[in-house]
């Protein structure tokens, strides 16, 4: 095992920036400042005792800090005064960390997989090109397979071209590692190594045997398939890597946000894989994203490839142009929003969460309930809503959904399949949703609680209203899903998020219905939609639906006395 007498000089600005970070002499989030402790409660308790399952090598580390720094910026400015890559401190944590940590048995890399999420303009292309390199002619892995893949040819290219670039103009590396730059791959004939880019639609997927993929921007992968691919295709390696980088996105419900949430649980030791790295460069909550400490803090190379006045340029369209905000939020400070609720401010929804909720204690008391139907592929939603009562001065939201088994255990629907272990979706039998499963928990919630109205959208819904008469369930009020009567249960959503207001139980898959909603405008009003089938909101409308008839119980409202509320 090696010993350094001395700490090389990336891994010792590594490791101050660590320390920087931890102590709070750094601004940084707190996931950056998890990430860095983790570093040192590693070192802590494995560098140098006998027995440990892995160990630091500096001296490795440092190595590939230093070769990275070889290659050039091939863009910008530095590119146009032929300077070479420097490595931030920042960077140069990540670099030491990934390829430092080794374990005892093998000798080789103890993490497998690499997640990076930071703002762009942070250089995270630049350094992914790099690594590539170095994976394909230093790693010492013979037939070495790299690949910059991502979810389009033209994304993936973006890192393989700058890779091209980089070893093109530097002679030195070419001659020294036997590296030659071809039109579509850059190849090391003596290991017979090869780098290329490629997407989702590429044609050789199922033979490909990988050391290394560079995925890039993947909260932009529509599906996972892509990931399990890549994820599955280094199982003979014996140090493979799978290195993602990305901003954040919007899908909740993606591979992405799935990783995210790996990197989260690993950060805060709720889950043990001592073969992941994960960092998030972002704000914290209550950060206001439009102050420059936040910028700072969400952008570890603000000032150095990340420019103050670009930055406030589009901080300040954002503030004026709520269009701009999404964009702003995820691109410039890693935040996953509800984008198309443009409406609401970042993670406004998500604030209003309370884990400790629990539908049991609220026994007796009144509520809406609302129901969105489906039958085959579509979620159908019945959403519980309790409105202020003593003195509980909010709403509380707790959802329900059901689907066929036959939707639930498609390959493509994970998410689901998720949401069901969980207890949060009920798969009913066969290929069409079980009305009884709907009736039988209506007559479930009538009998624990004070059920003012049902609300439900008649569209297909005649055959559930007679069983619900025969079941003694009250009739249920008709709400048809047209501007006149979301667009003021859009308002008063609204002030109640903003307000914190209401309040729901953490649920997964009514925050991810809220990521899915877009807002159709006709005329002044407005109303839910979704741009795909795939994006479902059924929750949402439910919650729509149960304000709307709580308005209208507390008397007129201004658009009745106008003449435009419709039932």
């Amino acid at each position: 095992m090696p010993t350094a007498t001395r700490t090389p000089y990336h891994v010792m600005r590594g490791l101050e920036y660590a320390q920087a970070v931890v102590e709070g002499r750094q601004l940084a989030c707190q996931w950056v400042r998890m990430a860095c402790q983790r570093h040192l409660d590693d070192l802590e308790r494995w560098q140098g005792r006998e027995g440990a399952p892995f160990y630091f090598d500096a001296e490795q580390a440092n190595r590939v800090c230093d070769i990275i720094q070889h290659f050039p910026h091939i863009r910008g400015i530095w590119a146009k005064e032929q300077h070479r890559l420097a490595l931030e401190p920042w960077q140069s944590f990540i670099v030491m960390v990934v390829f430092g940590w080794m374990a005892s048995a093998t000798s080789q890399r103890r993490f497998r997989v690499v997640y990076i999420e930071v703002p762009r303009k942070n250089a995270k292309s630049t350094l992914t090109s790099a690594i590539g390199l170095y994976l394909l002619a230093c790693d010492g892995e013979q037939g070495a397979h790299i690949v910059s893949a991502a979810s389009t040819l033209h994304q993936a290219k973006l890192v393989f071209t700058d890779a091209q670039l980089m070893a093109r103009r530097e002679a030195g590396f070419r001659q020294k590692f036997g590296v030659e730059v071809l039109a579509h791959s850059i190849v090391q004939v003596n290991t017979a190594s090869h780098f290329e880019a490629m997407c989702a639609e590429y044609s050789n997927l199922d033979g490909l045997n990988l050391h290394a993929a560079l995925i890039d921007e993947l909260h932009a992968h529509s599906t996972r398939g892509l990931w399990d691919v890549l994820a599955t295709a280094t199982g003979s390696r014996i140090q493979p890597l799978i290195w993602a980088i990305t901003t954040a996105g919007l899908d909740r419900s993606s591979v992405c946000y799935d990783q995210r949430s790996h990197v989260c649980d690993i950060l805060q030791k709720r889950v043990e894989d001592d073969s992941y790295f994960g960092i998030i460069y972002t704000r914290d909550d209550g950060d206001d994203p439009f102050e420059e400490q936040t910028w700072k803090k969400a952008n570890p190379n603000y000032g150095v490839s990340v420019h103050p006045e670009g930055l406030r340029a589009d901080a300040k369209r954002a503030m004026q142009m709520p269009s701009e905000q999404v964009a702003f939020y995820t691109k410039h400070l890693d935040i996953w929003v509800n984008a198309a609720m443009a409406w609401l401010p970042a993670g406004a929804w998500d604030r209003c969460g309370d884990a400790t909720l629990d539908i049991e204690d609220f026994a007796g008391q009144p509520c809406y309930i609302g129901i969105d139907l489906a039958l085959r592929s579509d979620v159908a939603a019945l959403v519980t809503c309790f409105p202020p009562e003593g003195k509980r001065d909010s709403w509380v939201v707790f959802g329900r959904y059901f689907l066929p088994e036959d939707t639930v255990n498609r390959a493509e629907n994970a998410h689901y399949q998720a949401w069901e272990s969980m207890g949060r979706l009920t798969a009913t039998a066969g290929t069409v949703t079980d009305f009884d499963y709907i009736i039988s928990a209506l007559g479930d919630l009538c009998q624990r609680f004070r059920v003012r109205e049902i609300c439900l959208d008649p569209y297909d819904a005649g055959p559930l209203v007679n069983d619900m008469a025969k079941a003694g369930i009250k009739k249920p009020v008709d709400i048809r899903q047209i501007a006149p009567n979301m667009h003021p249960a859009m308002i008063e959503l609204e002030g109640l998020v903003l307000n914190r207001k209401i309040r729901h139980d953490g649920d997964p898959m009514l925050a991810w219905m809220f990521s899915n909603v877009k807002v159709k405008r006709s005329g002044d009003l407005m109303s839910p939609t979704k741009d795909s089938p795939e994006k479902k909101i059924d929750g949402v409308v439910c919650l729509l639906m149960c304000l709307h008839r709580s308005l209208k119980s507390a008397g007129p409202h201004a658009y009745e006395t106008r003449g435009i509320w419709t039932i």
